[in-house]
């Protein structure tokens, strides 16, 4: 695609998908921590987009998500990953 600048990529979730930034470690003010290691069995995220399918999640939402859920996606070009959820894989959404 000539003229296109590759940095410009967004994602557009289809269906029941949901991209979410993923947090390395957070510590929410009600104390939960949420480590970002491998012996940890969840991760935490900010929803950035959700498909039309998608209820009750919202781009914002802090939200839970089994470590092996989904999809790594590293954007053209950037250092930046996401990840690419279910709706279903969504444990929580996490109210701070």
């Amino acid at each position: 695609m000539e003229g296109r600048p590759l940095t410009d990529v967004t994602l557009e979730p289809l269906d029941d998908n949901i991209v979410v930034e993923q947090l390395d470690e957070s510590e929410l003010p009600s104390g939960l921590i949420v480590p970002a290691n491998e012996a940890t069995q969840v991760r935490s995220g900010i929803v950035a987009a959700v498909g039309p399918d998608v209820s009750a999640i919202e781009p914002g939402d802090k939200v839970l998500f089994a470590r092996d859920a989904g999809f790594e996606v590293r954007l053209a070009r950037s250092s930046h990953r996401v990840r690419i959820l279910k709706r279903e894989d969504v444990l929580a959404r996490i109210h701070d």
